[in-house]
């Protein structure tokens, strides 16, 4: 329940430097409180994240689901509205406060990290070993 509450709909906007950390802080303090653990107690991290046989952190699993997104988008929109919206981007400057990156140009990114190429959209079973 705790991850589907804070990873909903977290795919689809982009992350800033200080959600990133609150959603880390967030995500430790929950594993902190479930091992029965006060910060008091003065445990690293990853000593909890170990006795609780944490794998993976919320915030890799928000870049997986970016990117399953961006398959799926790419995919589907084959000549359609979605793929038309996802290679669109604004005429003129950002107004002041937005991130300088865009959503696409971060889910780039993303396919980067995760070793992602143009040529893997086409094959899905490739794709998912990939991003796993």
């Amino acid at each position: 329940m705790f991850k589907s509450t804070i990873t909903y709909a977290a795919e689809t906007g982009y992350l800033k430097t200080k959600t990133v950390t609150k959603l880390n802080s967030t995500e430790m303090d929950f594993w902190r409180r479930s091992a029965r653990f006060s910060r008091e107690d003065k445990i690293r991290s990853n000593v909890i994240k170990q006795k609780m046989n944490v794998t993976r952190s919320l915030l890799e699993d928000i870049k997986t689901q970016t990117t399953e997104m961006v398959w799926t988008c790419s995919e589907n929109g084959r000549g359609k509205i979605t793929k038309k919206v996802m290679k669109w981007s604004p005429p003129g400057r950002r107004k002041r406060g937005r991130p300088k990156l865009t959503w696409a140009e971060e889910t780039g990114g993303l396919m980067g990290e995760k070793g992602l190429i143009e040529e893997d959209r086409k094959d899905r079973d490739r794709w998912k070993k990939k991003i796993r």
